[in-house]
């Protein structure tokens, strides 16, 4: 499927763009799941002057969605209406080490990453960051977490810029952060994050980092093609057990799979559509709120149209 030419008539209104657009560009190599269709335009900016530049010249009725490195999202199999934007490692995964045990990220950065570069500084408490696969970015938006630890634990401040140019700032207060979820404004595309940790040693924060690679490892079916935890824990369970209760685990739609390993995995085992896929997390919402009464909520993202 493609769409009408876009980006073509953008480029006019924004001569001075140093970013990347492009047209009907391929998404699902871009997503852990490799589902889904293309996106009608998709821009990777230069920096984030570049991101501003663009936004402020877009014109207001043409829709705007932001992905990170695609971990946690279905693109569905007839792709993104509008503007796809993506912030590249290059101009948007820089590293700072700050004064009192803080550090300053580009919201393209790796959980991993940042998680690293805080364990060789000697910053304690952000090594929960090791267990969360996607970006800083992605993790302000929906309050990531793991192994005890959550974004809202360790956030001094981010940094963004919204949908009309404008650059903003929030407090930790400001997000809004509750389970798996921020209530910053919707349009602000995030760019960079101050973290706080504390003093601690190098060697026994990298010993945690690689505690938490193990368990993962055993626990789940990280090399398998996945988008982590599908569904948020209902308050007062685990999603998991719940599926499992419904004797969901294995269970298989066309060419998608609920994990053997860990049943809040969804898996392509190959051939899989974003159809198949989604259509399997919904047969297990049903099967869980029949079994037990419980309805399961999406932890990963859906966007686009079907096929």
């Amino acid at each position: 499927m493609t769409f009408p030419e876009l980006a073509a008539k953008l480029s006019p209104l924004m001569p001075e763009l140093r970013g990347r657009l492009g047209a009907n560009e391929p998404l699902a190599p871009l997503t852990w799941f490799r589902v889904g269709g293309p996106a009608q335009a998709l821009f990777m900016p230069a920096d984030e002057d570049d991101l501003a530049y663009f936004l402020k010249r877009l014109p207001p009725e043409i829709p705007v969605t932001v992905i990170g490195l695609g971990s946690n999202l279905i693109v569905r199999d007839g792709g993104v209406e509008g503007v796809v934007i993506r912030l590249s490692a290059k101009g948007f995964g820089g590293i700072e080490v700050l004064e009192n045990h803080r550090l300053s990220v580009g919201a393209a950065t790796p959980d991993v990453k940042a998680a690293r570069a805080a364990a060789e500084a000697g910053i304690d408490g952000l090594a929960f960051f090791r267990g969360i696969p996607g970006c800083v970015g992605g993790a302000l938006r929906m309050n990531a977490g793991a192994h005890g630890g959550e974004t809202k634990d360790a956030l001094v401040e981010a940094h963004g810029v919204t949908r009309r140019g404008e650059r903003v700032s929030f407090s930790n207060a400001d997000m809004g952060f509750s389970y798996r979820h921020s209530s910053a404004p919707g349009d602000v595309i995030f760019t960079r994050a101050v973290f706080q940790g504390e003093r601690g040693d190098p060697a026994k924060i990298l010993a945690e980092m690689d505690r938490i690679t193990q368990a993962r490892e055993a626990s789940q079916p990280i090399r398998e093609k996945t988008g982590g935890s599908t569904f948020k824990n209902p308050p007062g369970h685990k999603a998991w057990q719940l599926i499992d209760a419904a004797g969901c685990r294995g269970l298989v739609v066309g060419d998608a799979q609920v994990s053997e390993m860990h049943c809040n995995f969804l898996i392509n085992r190959g051939a899989a559509t974003a159809a198949d896929i989604e259509a399997l997390g919904e047969e297990v919402r049903r099967r869980v709120r029949e079994r037990s009464g419980v309805e399961l909520q999406w932890e990963i993202k859906r966007i686009g149209v079907g096929a």
